[in-house]
């Protein structure tokens, strides 16, 4: 049967697998931003300061879910253009057996220590309740909060992007629905919000887990691969830690924000923090979207030694790229009252997220050539390219600048961090990936003559 990805319209190629992604984060996102404009509305300012400090644990969840996710896509796309689908199986079933794992983990862990974990976010004395009710429901939801993301990218690398499009809106709707219902109705707060995520997320994996077993799947869920594989075990993990450590890094990195932004400006700075954290995933999500759509396109290239169509794709995505970034950059920089008032009506609230608006989002236009840039090293299964741009940005220029700037700016200092950490981590990855271009180019030359 022939691959999906054995197509040489590159362009076509992506636009067909990022535009599905697109429409799915999109509803997504939407739904995480609508969940913050219940929360303020209907909670107030504490329920998005709580919001935003349990922000770092899910992005944990996140990082574990693009780990597993993303090492085993890249090994699957490679693998089909390779045309190895034994070992594209047992990367397969053994992504599955890894998410099992590692969320019974969290689950025992998280219940444990739960008081222990809402110290360590840095919660504040007046939200600790609020924080207390939102992470425990998330908590328990544990396995569907790494799932969806680790077969919604499975799926995606053997050249499927619909399903886990439809997941993502069918789960989108679903949460708008049910938080309208547990937070305005039934008045059950920030506990209603987390309830609604959890109980979308189950039903997201119960229709990706689906496909594996009654859709047209390239790749089956094989029992013969449902047993731990050493070498593919450590080549995915090898591939995603970089994945995990970057969003690991991202949430430590939110947690010493969180922390110094009340420290410097208290619990209505916290929950500013919050509020831009929504709109800068809307930023970046059109970005992200093109680095799923990128992955199995590159990596099946790269994997069937095809490096003038691998170049162009890449070309292809850092364009597009920088195109998105500056029209988001233009949208949210010039304008940012009425989308800061969608969350919230209090007055002091919005005076103090708009000025850390302006110098938040400073060069916002620049983080997409960094974002693309670790997808990129990742579907070629470059590990150590993919570890140094993902970490790079929270643990080298995020967190020394937050803990520095503020001693002299103020609250200030805090919202600076990003625009530095932002022209750094870009610079960082130009370094990193430019030697590969022109490899690449080279290679494309010679395959011509």
């Amino acid at each position: 049967m022939r691959s999906p990805l054995d197509d040489r319209r590159i362009g076509f190629l992506l636009f067909k697998l990022s535009l599905p992604a697109f429409i799915g984060m999109f509803v997504m996102t939407i739904y995480n931003v609508v969940d913050t404009i219940f929360v303020g509305h209907w909670v107030g300012p504490e329920g998005i300061g709580a919001l935003s400090l349990v922000f770092p644990l899910q992005m944990f969840f996140v990082g574990v879910g693009q780990m597993i996710g993303l090492g085993a896509s890249s090994i699957i796309s490679r693998s089909i253009g390779a045309r190895d689908l034994i070992k594209a199986h047992f990367a397969l079933g053994n992504a599955f057996l890894e998410t099992l794992f590692l969320s019974g983990c969290f689950l025992l862990v998280g219940v444990w220590k739960m008081d222990w974990l809402g110290l360590v976010l840095g919660t504040s004395a007046s939200l600790f309740p609020y924080v207390k009710d939102y992470m425990g429901v998330i908590i328990w939801g544990s396995f569907v909060q790494v799932a969806p993301l680790v077969f919604g990218t499975l799926i995606r690398a053997e050249g499927n992007a619909i399903v886990p499009a439809i997941s993502m809106v069918g789960g989108a709707l679903l949460n708008v629905g049910l938080d309208a219902l547990f937070v305005i109705k039934m008045h059950l707060g920030v506990k209603g919000a987390a309830l609604a995520t959890v109980i979308s997320q189950i039903v997201s994996t119960i229709w990706l887990f689906s496909y594996y077993l009654f859709g047209k799947s390239f790749i089956k869920l094989k029992l013969w691969a449902l047993r731990p594989h050493g070498d593919v075990l450590f080549e995915m993990n090898a591939l995603g830690v970089s994945a995990f450590l970057r969003t690991l890094a991202g949430s430590f990195s939110a947690v010493m924000v969180n922390r110094m932004a009340i420290i410097y400006g208290g619990d209505l700075a916290v929950s500013a923090f919050g509020i831009l954290n929504r709109l800068a995933q809307l930023a970046i999500m059109p970005i992200m979207a093109l680095g799923q759509g990128l992955m199995p396109v590159l990596g099946f290239n790269y994997g069937a030694s095809r490096p003038k169509e691998a170049l162009r794709s890449i070309w292809l995505s850092l364009m597009a790229s920088e195109v998105i970034c500056g029209f988001v950059f233009f949208l949210i920089f010039f304008w940012p009252d009425p989308l800061i008032r969608m969350f919230t009506s209090e007055e002091e609230l919005i005076k103090i997220t708009y000025f850390a608006s302006r110098k938040m989002f400073l060069a916002l236009y620049l983080v997409g050539l960094a974002i693309v840039g670790s997808f990129i090293f990742q579907a070629m299964g470059k590990a150590r390219e993919a570890f140094i741009t993902s970490v790079s940005r929270p643990l080298l220029f995020t967190i020394p600048s937050v803990l520095l700037l503020p001693k002299f700016l103020g609250i200030q200092g805090v919202w600076l961090t990003f625009p530095i950490s932002d022209v750094l981590s870009t610079f960082l990855t130009l370094i990193l990936l430019l030697p590969h271009l022109k490899r690449f180019k080279e290679k494309a030359i010679k395959v011509q003559k």
